[in-house]
């Protein structure tokens, strides 16, 4: 679980916190740091403990030269700087719409779709060894990923198994509208991608994009 975001701008405590390590010139401790900056060391490690936990700061403890507590150090990590803003809508959209325009709809579907299926065989948790998957908890395992993963799923129709997730909230909205005979057969397979790895007795058999106002629907049968 990620606790901060890497691309957050800093604060000008915890900027400076940064630049007085980046100045230093060679690994140095928290006292150094904040005698540098004329600041209290609970304050210095408060802020050093948020850059290390972004990636921004390497902590590492020294060899020992003697008698005592070997010397906990801190160095800027090299590298970009993992600052600024982000544009992975602008990415994703370069990439699907690449696809989209470069093959034709039928292989640039199957493509989408086997994409999908490999993300959903590597995205679900598998059931313990020994475990016979029945449909009804096999569909759970399915909307617990689709849910992590923004879709509000709602299983339908569950006398026998559920028949239908309804999907009432789509993460990738505007690319779906835009490229719907990519996104959505990427969807599809990654819930067949899913159901596969768990060895289900349930596969996903369509998806029904927008198929109300709010809500797409994906069929699912006896596999």
């Amino acid at each position: 679980m990620v606790t901060h975001q890497e691309g957050a701008p800093l604060s000008p405590r915890r900027l400076a916190v940064l630049d007085a390590v980046r100045d230093a010139g060679a690994p140095v401790g928290i006292a150094e740091v904040a005698e540098r900056l004329g600041v209290h060391p609970n304050t210095v490690r408060f802020h050093l403990d948020a850059l290390v936990t972004q990636g921004r700061v390497e902590r590492t403890v020294e060899q020992p030269s003697g008698p005592g507590r070997p010397r906990t150090v801190h160095t800027v990590r090299h590298g970009m700087d993992r600052g600024g803003a982000r544009h992975y809508r602008l990415l994703a959209r370069m990439l699907v719409s690449r696809l989209a325009s470069t093959a034709p709809a039928a292989e640039a579907a199957a493509e989408a779709t086997e994409a999908g299926r490999a993300w959903g065989r590597h995205l679900v948790e598998r059931f313990p060894p020994g475990r016979r998957p029945t449909a009804r908890a096999s569909v759970a395992r399915l909307t617990a990923v689709l849910d992590e993963l923004g879709f509000a799923p709602r299983t339908e129709g569950d006398t026998d198994g559920p028949a239908a997730i309804r999907l009432r909230h789509c993460p990738f909205l505007e690319l779906a509208e835009e490229y719907r005979g990519v996104v959505c057969p990427l969807h599809l397979g990654l819930m067949q991608g899913a159901l596969a790895e768990l060895g289900a007795p349930v596969e996903a058999t369509r998806l029904e994009p927008f198929a109300e106002p709010d809500t797409c629907v994906a069929h699912l049968a006896p596999a």
